[in-house]
């Protein structure tokens, strides 16, 4: 989509214009879902990204374009994930300390003839460690801003980020 049609499709959409907000969608609404699918269970994906775009149309009279409206629904929706994770109580479990869990996500496959591809290896991570890798490596977030995001310091982000590569790692090359 041309910046100009964006722009133009963001102001009309801010002032209730639900046409152009249909064509937002329709431009950004893949790579919402492939995020939110990357940081939470595909099974929740199709939920989530609607109400990232429910809450985009809501809070769409705050932006400001200060930012592109493309880094700003990015920022929305890693927010919508982190709140829905909050409100369905997963952040009990959401970082681990020892490396045990991670170690039965690296197992092997019974069947040498099934490949493990990337999202299925991602998907086998404990969600702490898939949260900080998407953040981190997927994303481009800083391990400052990661910690800011989730609540913890940013050393446990670094561990996190470093058992989540290693277990790929170990997962993909077998």
């Amino acid at each position: 989509m041309p910046r100009q049609v964006l722009e133009a499709d963001v102001a009309l959409a801010a002032s209730g214009d639900a046409d152009a907000f249909e064509r937002l969608y329709r431009a950004h609404s893949a790579r919402v879902h492939s995020l939110v699918r990357r940081m939470l269970d595909g099974d929740e994906a199709d939920d989530v990204t609607q109400d990232v775009f429910i809450r985009a149309w809501q809070k769409l009279g705050t932006f400001r374009g200060e930012s592109a409206f493309g880094t700003w629904l990015h920022r929305l929706t890693v927010n919508v994930v982190l709140a829905r994770r909050k409100s369905v109580g997963v952040e009990r479990g959401r970082f681990i300390t020892d490396d045990q869990p991670l170690e039965r996500a690296t197992g092997r496959r019974e069947t040498v003839e099934l490949s493990m591809d990337f999202e299925e290896a991602l998907a086998r991570l404990p969600d702490g460690a898939r949260q900080v890798f998407v953040l981190h490596d997927v994303e481009g977030y800083r391990h400052e801003e990661i910690a800011r995001m989730l609540g913890v310091v940013p050393g446990t982000s670094k561990s996190q980020l470093h058992h989540a590569r290693m277990a790929l790692r170990r997962y993909l090359d077998r």
